[in-house]
């Protein structure tokens, strides 16, 4: 899927798909609760009440970068609590050549957060080590983030996943660790969106009068829009993260800016009573 704001162009690489399953991330997201959201179908889930989720890695195209945000679950990786997240062998980066993007070409990756989902190719196992899977380019994050988890990775896998996929990083003197609030390019600045996680970011995308939020894990699924307190099981602060979509949501919704979210496609945000909806846009169009 592509999307074009202003001189941006933003396409997605998917590296898995879920239909249902998900009640363990949204366990208030019932069956009955979705189907009495009828705008949820069927691009975000289906008749039968099911979330449709992916996880995924947004490549930006700016007129002077080329910018990966969020790298998903990789290649190789052990000491996943999700068992089908380990020994993966998947054509991800094959993909990504093939849309004329191969790994040398990136400039820079962005991390939304530093959670297992959306770190992984970060690093690509080469000789038995972890070594950084886009070599030209400059990784940045969040210095909040980074701190937290360098301070807190405590159970299992939270320390493989900072050992094989964060560290790594930093010890090749790749990592720039930034401000909540960074600007990273003329395009692109980082939006602090906390709650998820203690440094998680969004990133607000302005080129040519065009606007674009890449929400990151502020919202697992749109149908927190509609219930802004329906918390994901793993946010780090359930009522920070239900403030943060709050605000967020009321900054951006009826702006016509192009909301994509880390685990969900594009859509447009609307104020529906106190809360929002989301309508989806299609691929291959612009904002």
């Amino acid at each position: 899927m592509q999307w074009t704001v202003g001189r941006v162009r933003i396409t997605k690489f998917t590296e898995l798909e879920t239909v249902g399953g998900t009640r363990f991330i949204l366990p208030q997201a019932t069956p009955e609760a979705i189907r009495a959201l009828p705008w949820l179908t069927p691009d975000f889930a289906t008749a039968e009440g099911r979330l449709k989720m992916s996880i995924h890695s947004l490549v930006l195209e700016t007129p002077t970068k080329r910018i990966v945000v969020d790298t998903g679950l990789g290649n190789d990786k052990q000491g996943r609590s999700v068992p089908v997240w380990n020994d993966r062998s998947t054509p991800f980066l094959e993909a990504m050549s093939a849309a004329g993007l191969p790994p040398e070409s990136i400039d820079m990756v962005i991390c939304t957060h530093l959670h297992v989902d959306h770190v992984g190719w970060n690093t690509r196992l080469v000789d038995g080590r972890w070594e950084p899977t886009f070599a030209n380019a400059c990784y940045i994050f969040g210095r909040t983030e980074y701190e937290h988890w360098r301070d807190h990775s405590e159970a299992a896998d939270e320390t493989a996943t900072f050992a094989d996929s964060v560290q790594p990083i930093v010890a090749a003197g790749r990592a720039d660790l930034v401000a909540g609030d960074a600007v990273i390019t003329d395009e692109i600045t980082l939006i602090p969106t906390p709650g998820h996680s203690p440094g998680h970011v969004g990133l607000h995308i302005r080129s040519d009068g065009a606007e674009a939020l890449l929400s990151g894990d502020v919202a697992h699924h749109p149908c927190q829009m509609a219930h802004l307190d329906w918390s994901s099981t793993v946010d780090s602060d359930a009522a920070q993260a239900a403030a943060t979509r709050q605000t967020l949501f009321s900054r951006f919704a009826d702006t016509g800016t192009l909301v994509i979210g880390g685990h969900f496609d594009a859509g447009h945000i609307h104020r529906d009573g106190a809360a929002f909806r989301f309508q989806a846009v299609p691929g291959s169009g612009s904002a």
